[in-house]
């Protein structure tokens, strides 16, 4: 945060998080600087600093078994594309179903 105030025991990789190309945390806390918000962190904020590190800490631990998954899921998926038709032809176009009226 600054010389004197800092958050300490934060993994590396969870500093580091990135989703579309933001460090996360660091986006997070940069839109609640005191400069910005003209006062420091409430206890709510500080306390969802530490949460936001646990859930993506629990992210990172996950990463390994969900990218299995993707990989197991999509070797298993069948593919349009290897269809004689093609994959354009082989999506038809349906007559939209009649409205359900409910009573």
């Amino acid at each position: 945060m600054n010389d004197v105030a800092y958050w300490r025991n934060v993994p590396a990789g969870v500093w580091s998080y990135t989703i579309g190309g933001y460090q996360v945390m660091k986006k997070w806390l940069s839109y609640r600087e005191r400069s910005l918000l003209g006062r420091d962190l409430s206890k709510d904020e500080a306390r969802e600093v530490m949460n936001m590190a646990r859930r993506i800490a629990a992210i990172l631990l996950l990463e390994p078994a969900l990218d299995a998954n993707y990989r197991a899921v999509t070797a298993a998926s069948f593919s349009w594309a290897n269809t004689p038709e093609g994959s354009e032809k082989c999506i038809q176009q349906t007559e939209p179903a009649e409205p359900v009226q409910h009573e």
